[in-house]
């Protein structure tokens, strides 16, 4: 089988396509004919070696992706051969609070993830794809989606009325504003791009504010909302925190997510202890908010937002756009 992996040292250039067997499913496993994957900004750190440096090598990239049951090994009782399923990112993660444990295998670093043509996962580790979904759209749902949904539902309990900020117009960035709007709540987008920001409002944000204009865009959201959001996705880490801060109001919530801007930052302390503010980080989810997330996504037909869509053997070019930052959504690689 094909499979790509991150070669003797880390590097985009030392990406590779080589040849591997096709595994075997042992007890309670199943293999996957894999259809369709996405990438994650976690994925780029992962190539560059900015992740985990310590990552043993060589290792097949990628935690999303969506396959089909080619076979099931012995023990095997809920999956049969054809059922279309999506591996969960933490495959020890089931429900509950995440834990070292829990987290110590996830797929794309350091276990091998999703960019081969077939890959042996537990059964108990995958969720059903949803029907009304190509191979392509379902392949975006295990990180960024579900990322978006635990901050907004699982930790936050979003409600009809809140107002959402949502940073950026990737992957998470805009399922948070499909999520937020079936919830009924308002949603503020920032972008560097006026072009994106209309497309937002195309798909129901509210408002949208360039930060490449506003420098100060917290205090911009001040304007639109005096008594700030109750909500901020924060994606872009150490350079961005601070005008979340300023945005959101008393009592509000903040959803660590992303470090786009950088990991290490001076915050003044004062803010999050006078306001009684709530920071939050997010590491994805677990396998059960997973399926709630799926059931709510039939139900409002909510469709993922594709940026752009590359075969098996442009995976390079798919990154370089990743590092680019030039997409809308997610970034897809059709099997």
């Amino acid at each position: 089988m094909k499979v790509w992996e991150i070669g003797e040292a880390f590097g985009l250039e030392n990406l590779r396509e080589v040849q591997r067997e096709v595994p075997t499913p042992g007890h309670g496993e199943v293999l996957l004919k894999m259809k369709a994957a996405s990438l994650n900004f976690r994925d780029l750190l992962m190539v560059k070696g900015m992740y985990n440096p310590r990552q043993p090598l060589p290792l097949v990239p990628c935690s999303d992706g969506v396959g089909v049951v080619e076979s099931c090994g012995e023990g095997v009782s809920s999956l049969k051969a054809g059922d279309r399923v999506i591996p969960c990112f933490a495959p020890d993660w089931s429900s509950g609070e995440p834990t070292r444990d829990k987290l110590r295998t996830t797929l794309g670093g350091p276990l091998d993830g999703t960019l081969s043509e077939y890959m042996v996962v537990p059964e108990q580790s995958v969720v059903m794809a949803p029907e009304y979904l190509s191979d392509e759209e379902c392949a975006t749902l295990p990180c960024a989606g579900l990322t978006a949904w635990s901050a907004l539902v699982t930790h936050y309990g979003l409600k009809a009325g809140d107002v959402v900020l949502a940073q950026g117009t990737g992957g998470v960035s805009l399922f948070a504003l499909q999520i937020a709007k079936a919830h009924g709540a308002e949603v503020i987008m920032t972008s560097s791009s006026d072009e994106k920001l209309e497309r937002v409002k195309e798909m129901g944000a509210s408002h949208g504010i360039n930060y490449r204009d506003v420098e100060q865009w917290g205090k911009a959201v001040r304007k639109l909302k005096p008594l700030g959001v109750d909500h901020v996705i924060e994606v872009g880490g150490a350079d961005t925190l601070e005008q979340s801060l300023r945005a959101v109001k008393f009592g509000g919530h903040i959803s660590m997510i992303g470090v786009l801007s950088g990991t290490l930052s001076k915050v003044n302390l004062i803010p999050i202890l006078m306001q009684n503010l709530r920071i939050q980080g997010i590491i994805v989810g677990h396998k059960e908010a997973f399926e709630s997330m799926n059931k709510a996504f039939a139900t409002h037909q909510i469709r993922p937002v594709i940026s752009d869509s590359f075969g098996w053997s442009e995976l390079p070019d798919a990154f370089a756009l990743m590092e680019k930052g030039g997409h809308f959504g997610k970034i897809v690689i059709s099997f």
